[in-house]
């Protein structure tokens, strides 16, 4: 049983070569990893009705009452119309929002039922485990993303002048926000405050990082304040890719975007190394 705070591998086994088949330390095992994201994959395709068709009918709805009911009286800039330039906002949205939740829900239910104790007997590492539950994330992301670009494409044109930098900032959002969910998975004992951690952090974040909006027409300090909220420089990176235009530049977008990754990763698998709250 883990102790919280204690070390994940002294605890987890005592002869790590021996439990590992003598493979190198530095060795990342594919086969486990891709067990554990085939089964994180799985998991949430199986209730398809709550993690992907869900998003889809929420974007459906916003497009429907930010887009038709406010498209005629808000003019962008650069001939896009304003149900066009929500679009890649709200795809964003949903795929960090549903990153996170697929490494959050995974961990939490896993500690409340006690399952969590086959993970940690298992022979992954923590950094399999981060690499195949920040993968599995990335993956949802895709698929809820994906599904959303098809249901907008029935209804308009969206243009995808730059598709590498859609990639690459999907990617980078949801591979930190697959990490931070499993921060957050870590961190929470229970259910509620994992609502808490999404509904007060997470929701208003992302809502307020120019998915609606471009941070040009606001005022002074909403104007700022939305620039010290990484999610923006990642939405708005991710539009750039559809219309070939941002608020800021694409470099800077990029570079808090990676940095957001990397500091969620390094804070994710530090926290499973330690073997943080995973005691049943």
């Amino acid at each position: 049983m883990l102790e919280s705070g204690t070390p994940f591998l002294r605890q987890q086994r005592p002869s790590p070569e021996a439990l590992l088949g003598h493979r190198a330390l530095s060795a990342l095992a594919w086969t486990p990893t891709w067990t554990l994201y085939r089964k994180e994959v799985l998991r949430f395709a199986r209730v398809w009705l709550q993690t992907v068709a869900a998003p889809l009918v929420t974007t459906l709805l916003y497009l429907l009452v930010f887009g038709h009911a406010l498209g005629a009286h808000v003019h962008m800039q650069h001939g896009v119309s304003y149900i066009a330039f929500i679009v890649p906002g709200l795809m964003m949205m949903s795929v960090l929002q549903n990153a996170f939740a697929n490494s959050s829900s995974s961990l939490i239910q896993a500690k409340v039922t006690g399952n969590i104790i086959f993970l940690l007997l298992s022979p992954l590492r923590p950094t399999e485990i981060f690499v195949a539950m920040t993968a599995a994330s990335i993956t949802r992301g895709i698929v809820v993303g994906l599904a959303i670009l098809v249901l907008a494409s029935l209804f308009l044109h969206l243009p995808l002048q730059h598709p590498l930098w859609i990639l690459v900032f999907t990617m980078l959002g949801a591979g930190g926000m697959g990490a931070l969910g499993i921060v957050a998975g870590l961190w929470a004992e229970k259910f509620d405050q994992i609502a808490g951690f999404q509904n007060f952090l997470i929701m208003p974040l992302t809502f307020l990082a120019g998915v609606f909006y471009s941070v040009q027409s606001l005022p002074g300090i909403w104007r700022q304040l939305s620039m010290i909220n990484p999610f923006f420089y990642t939405v708005d990176g991710f539009r750039y890719g559809f219309f070939g235009d941002t608020d800021v530049s694409i470099w800077i977008c990029l570079a808090v975007a990676c940095a957001f990754f990397l500091l969620s990763s390094a804070a994710a698998w530090r926290l499973l190394e330690r073997g943080y709250k995973l005691r049943p």
